[in-house]
């Protein structure tokens, strides 16, 4: 079922948005050679639970950290670790979710570590424009096709594929709701987007085949061919005005 919002909700998702958004800056701007993925983790949770909000990811479903942290072919759900230690020319994925006032926030990015080379730079660079192009899509009265098919011909016309297995979701008072948003799809087909939805698009992009696995700790999710993947998200509230992201500062 889908559960549209009212305003004051939508207010309450924006200061959750805000929150979760300011982690992940913290959280990037601590990617660096030699940093830890644990230490990561450990001043994005710092951060959200001084805001006197609760880090959605920790204990959800298991997961053992208040972030995912995904390096180089990991395409999402890695697990922080104080072993995994970050080198230069790696692409990090992180994927933070924050809780306030009952809603949630939700909003990922791939940071370099140093200088990268330059096809990972470019996949970064697709993959984050692949998320704004479907953003500009998502418009009152369009449907999830148009939004996914905007990432899938984005992406596809550079060389890269999207991911299939996973995709982005409703969400609010949980982290998951209805409908699910892929990253693919046919324009005209599929839900049709109203004012007071709120979604989580999020383009998971490889730079090889689309296929992935997940590995034995349950979580962790690698590319098959072992190649790059990229991952950038948002939140975002379908309003009558048009999409507006709410994973944004102020």
């Amino acid at each position: 079922m889908i559960v549209l919002k009212t305003s004051r909700e939508l207010a309450a998702m924006r200061d959750a948005g805000r929150i979760a958004q300011r982690a992940l800056r913290l959280a990037g701007e601590a990617v660096e050679p030699g940093v830890s993925t644990w230490e990561i983790d450990h001043i994005a949770r710092r951060y959200i639970e001084e805001q006197g909000a609760t880090p959605t990811f920790l204990g959800y479903g298991g997961f053992p950290a208040s972030s995912c942290i995904s390096v180089n072919n990991v395409v999402i759900h890695g697990i922080p670790n104080k072993a995994t230690l970050l080198k230069e020319g790696d692409i990090v994925s992180i994927d933070i979710g924050a809780t306030c006032e009952g809603f949630v926030g939700d909003n990922a990015w791939t940071f370099p570590c140093g200088k990268v080379s330059e096809e990972a730079q470019a996949l970064m660079d697709a993959t984050r424009e692949s998320l704004f192009a479907a953003i500009q899509a998502a418009k009152p009265g369009a449907r999830l096709g148009d939004v996914g098919s905007t990432v899938q011909r984005y992406v596809e016309a550079r060389g890269y594929s999207v991911v299939r297995d996973f995709v982005g979701h409703g969400v609010g008072a949980k982290m998951h709701e209805d409908p699910s948003v892929p990253n693919y799809g046919t324009p005209g087909r599929g839900v049709r987007l109203l004012p007071g939805m709120t979604i989580a698009i999020e383009p998971m992009v490889n730079a090889g085949g689309p296929a992935v696995k997940v590995l034995p700790d349950g979580w962790t999710v690698k590319t098959v061919d072992g190649r790059l993947s990229a991952h950038f998200e948002h939140t975002i509230a379908i309003t009558s005005d048009g999409p507006v992201i709410l994973t944004l500062p102020d």
